[in-house]
């Protein structure tokens, strides 16, 4: 098939007109569009184009295309307006391929790269518009180990399942963790009018309460201390509240992670003459611990957006929290779900 050629030919009046609009724009793009009608119509390739503005060959020629249609106008941003979008569906379907591999932070960076790879402008607002009929939303990532094995967790997943169906009936599961509250509000969104600030006080100092803590699936009501410091005593010290409540267990399964301390020496002598029987999680993998949905959980409800004025009020707070761990049941019973997720794949 012989390519078909263009024709890029233009009046020395329409390329002094150009040239005016050029030395008028302040917007580096639509210079830069400008200019490569121009230099298409002074004898430049394509190719040649696209070189010195490192812009796609079909985006060079798509300019052109623009200007023949609409004239300068048309070489300035063109905002998304409408039900219907400028791009074609395969040029959307690109677009999703695309930002499904590469993560942007603003509207604008994805407008610029759909203007260089289509050669079609988008104002911001245009774009953030076709980014949610597109089923995107603007939020933050998951922030994940990098050292996170897929194929360890999902054994470990194996070994889970097989643990229920094996052990008595009697004996209960726990997940277990530690977790460490600042005496400083967390700031999290909220509806706040139009043009106004809404101010949340702080606190200087980094004072914190430290919180060991056990939760099984069956009665969801955590079994915590608070401990100056967690260690392979203030472990020892749960385990034996966990082998009070639970006089009648041949075994107290307890899934934890590796911290030190539960391989303390301490601990490892404990152990020798306890029912209970620790469970490791795949090194890197918080995910597959439920304890830290109650600990997000824990935190949303007492910290976020929250300020105590003095540390013993912050205890406080932190405490009645889980003296009435019904109150929190019906939430904590759809949150706390076997529901894993793998991550690292």
């Amino acid at each position: 098939m012989i390519p078909r050629i263009l024709d890029y030919t233009l009046s020395a009046e329409k390329l002094a007109e150009l040239r005016t609009a050029h030395r008028k724009t302040r917007d580096k793009r639509e210079a830069d569009r400008i200019k490569a009608v121009v230099l298409l119509a002074t004898g430049w390739s394509a190719e040649q184009v696209a070189e010195v503005l490192q812009v796609d060959t079909n985006t060079v020629r798509n300019h052109f295309k623009r200007y023949r249609e609409g004239g300068v106008k048309a070489l300035g941003h063109v905002a998304y307006r409408g039900s219907e979008s400028m791009l074609d569906e395969e040029q959307l379907a690109i677009l999703d391929v695309h930002l499904q591999t590469h993560l942007y932070e603003t509207a604008k960076a994805i407008a610029h790269w759909v203007e260089e790879t289509f050669g079609v402008s988008y104002t911001e607002s245009g774009m953030t518009a076709l980014l949610h009929r597109l089923d995107y939303v603007y939020k933050k990532p998951k922030l994940t180990p990098g050292k996170a094995d897929a194929k360890a967790q999902k054994a470990f997943l194996e070994e889970y399942e097989k643990l229920k169906e094996t052990k008595d009936e009697g004996d209960p599961l726990y997940f277990m963790d530690a977790v460490h509250p600042q005496h400083n509000p967390v700031l999290a969104c909220g509806w706040i009018k139009r043009g106004e600030d809404r101010e949340v006080r702080s606190n200087t100092g980094r004072r914190r309460v430290n919180i060991n803590g056990a939760i099984d699936l069956e009665r969801l009501e955590p079994v915590v201390r608070f401990d100056d410091t967690i260690n392979g005593d203030s472990t020892i010290a749960l385990f034996k509240q966990l082998e009070q409540l639970h006089l009648a267990a041949a075994w107290i399964y307890v899934i934890c992670d590796n911290a030190r301390y539960y391989h303390s020496k301490a601990v490892k002598q404990y152990l020798k003459d306890s029912r209970i029987k620790l469970v490791f999680l795949p090194p890197y993998a918080p995910n597959l611990n439920l304890i830290e949905r109650l600990w997000k959980f824990f935190k949303k409800k007492i910290l976020y957006n929250r300020y105590y004025a003095s540390f013993d009020e912050f205890r406080t707070a932190c405490e009645e929290f889980f003296s009435n761990p019904r109150k929190y049941h019906r939430e904590l019973r759809s949150l706390l779900t076997e529901n894993f997720a793998i991550i690292g794949e």
